[in-house]
């Protein structure tokens, strides 16, 4: 494949008034990494032929591959796909299968079809078409000056994530020929530039695989990307570079290609045939919805308890008043009291809990803001974990973080040995 760098053009005023956040360009983004395709530029411009135009002039002199997005549809504003032909010289025409389509998915609905509807059929003579099982407005690509591959997609983050993931990344990848694979290491309890430290001698040295850092909120992760002949090649190669980068941060790998903590958590308590369950003060359900909004939660978390005031903490979990009165509600003792009356309440096999400040205010008293106590207690044992931590002073940053850390020492009493 003869493509180095793409660059992503988004149009639409509404971008650039602030109306709408540009998830697309991330969601491309990010399928393009998993490619091995760099993306070094990332353009937003307004509902306007010229200005269109001018980008597409600046994509050319620096980019192989050009993704737009956005434009796609039947109002007088949707200039994209005839702007961008114009440009590269490429005709329009009607698509008769893709026109039968859109009056299908219009009489499905009941709802009128007009003349402008038509339009969203008109597609480039010689591209490839992306049919859109989503929506109205097709995907298209086609090559340009001989070696360039434009590709223009829906606007509406739910079409042009899902055309992105089912036509165009495989049109790109039929491109480059071979296999290319990519691992996701996950890491917890750990910031980026730490993660990053501990196995930086590994980042250098890696040319295949690739192996390239990352933060999300709450977390990050390393990508491990081969290129080979086959994809069975290609995963071999990552082999060695996951086991070593589990054994570098380890304990803070929470798995391997796996889509969260969360998702791990609940695996691990079917393997173990635990059950859990939960008693939470600042991060409100967060832990509880974190889990349930998994598929087969029921089979192993049994429920959990928000108790915000003394009272519920006292009459729901059996928290005694004398260690509220003594310790405070944001404390060590009442985080563990919470999970011993949490595991004696339910049943359960295993009990978290978590109590703090989550701000952006305090309690009047010299704890500072951000302070979280967790407590884990297994019912056979009693107390096995307690943590406390100073995670911010942005409250929804400091819930997030407290939730995921409660997840996190479940994880790791199931894990050990």
């Amino acid at each position: 494949m003869t493509a180095r760098v793409a660059e992503i053009i988004a149009v639409g005023t509404e971008l650039l008034l602030g109306n709408v956040a540009n998830t697309d360009a991330q969601d491309i983004s990010q399928g393009l990494s998993e490619l091995g395709i760099n993306c070094f530029y990332h353009t937003t411009v307004g509902d306007n032929p010229e200005r269109l135009k001018e980008a597409l002039r600046v994509a050319r002199s620096r980019a192989d591959i050009i993704i737009t997005t956005g434009g796609l549809g039947p109002t007088y504003d949707d200039l994209t796909k005839q702007t961008v032909c114009s440009f590269f010289g490429k005709e329009l025409y009607l698509h008769e299968p893709t026109w039968a389509r859109i009056r299908a998915y219009f009489e499905k609905l009941a709802s009128p079809l007009t003349e402008n509807n038509r339009q969203q059929a008109m597609l480039p003579v010689g591209g490839e078409i992306f049919e859109n099982n989503w929506g109205t407005a097709p995907g298209c690509a086609f090559t340009a000056d001989g070696d360039i591959r434009v590709l223009m997609l829906p606007g509406p983050p739910r079409e042009c994530r899902a055309m992105f993931r089912h036509c165009a990344m495989p049109y790109l990848r039929a491109l480059r020929g071979g296999a290319l694979v990519s691992r996701i290491v996950r890491v917890f309890g750990l910031g980026e530039s730490r993660m990053e430290t501990l196995v930086r001698g590994r980042i250098e040295k890696a040319q295949n695989p690739t192996i390239a850092p990352y933060a999300q909120e709450g977390e990050c992760f390393l990508r491990v990307t081969a290129y080979a002949e086959s994809e069975e090649e290609a995963f071999a190669l990552t082999e060695p570079a996951v086991a070593e980068l589990t054994r570098l941060l380890h304990p803070h790998v929470y798995g391997v290609d796996v889509p969260s903590l969360e998702f791990v958590v609940l695996s691990l308590l079917t393997r173990h045939k635990k059950k859990l369950a939960v008693a939470e003060s600042c991060t409100g359900g967060m832990i509880a919805a974190r889990l349930t909004a998994l598929p087969g939660a029921s089979a192993v978390f049994m429920g959990g308890v928000t108790a915000y005031d003394s009272l519920l903490k006292i009459n729901l979990l059996d928290v005694p008043r004398d260690i509220l009165d003594e310790y405070g509600a944001v404390s060590a003792q009442t985080a563990e009291a919470m999970a011993r009356g949490i595991c004696a309440r339910t049943g359960a096999d295993l009990g978290i809990a978590v109590t703090g400040l989550a701000g952006p205010t305090g309690d009047g008293t010299d704890t500072p803001v951000g302070t979280v106590y967790l407590a884990l207690c297994d019912s056979a044992r009693g107390i096995v974990d307690c943590q406390n931590a100073v995670l911010g002073d942005e409250r929804r940053r400091v819930r997030l973080a407290a939730s995921g850390r409660a997840l996190d020492m479940v994880r790791r009493w199931l894990d050990s040995p």
